[in-house]
């Protein structure tokens, strides 16, 4: 092997390894999406992220706009789908409503966010 494609599959090798070192867990769809319209009749908010999540960590709220929770019961992890994460929500009537998330990669690397929409 030349030296010179063995220094590359070295470099490639380390910028993999470390990349993979620092994974954060972040969106990659929402449902609903952010800024949309749903109808009254949505029963879950549902987050693909692009990494693992650790279920004991992770969590997605969702309040009308008075701030009071709307969900059912506590978010989940997808048992066959690490990446994706669902909560359940109660009755919605028409308004806005917030979506505040926390994904835990299973590296223990933390991220959040929010996003909004409307029920019609």
């Amino acid at each position: 092997m030349k030296l010179a494609t063995l220094r590359t599959a070295v470099a490639t090798v380390a910028l993999l390894a470390a990349h993979l070192a620092w994974a954060h867990a972040y969106p990659k769809h929402q449902e609903p999406p952010a800024g949309s319209t749903a109808p009254a009749t949505l029963a879950a908010v549902v987050i693909d992220f692009d990494d693992g999540l650790e279920p004991a960590f992770s969590s997605i709220d969702v309040t009308d706009a008075q701030g009071k929770s709307v969900i059912r019961e506590k978010a989940k992890v997808d048992a066959n789908n690490s990446k994706r994460m669902s909560v359940a929500l109660n009755a919605l009537t028409p308004g806005k409503y917030s979506v505040v998330w926390v994904a835990v990669a299973a590296d223990g690397h933390r991220t959040n966010g929010h996003y909004s929409f409307d029920v019609k």
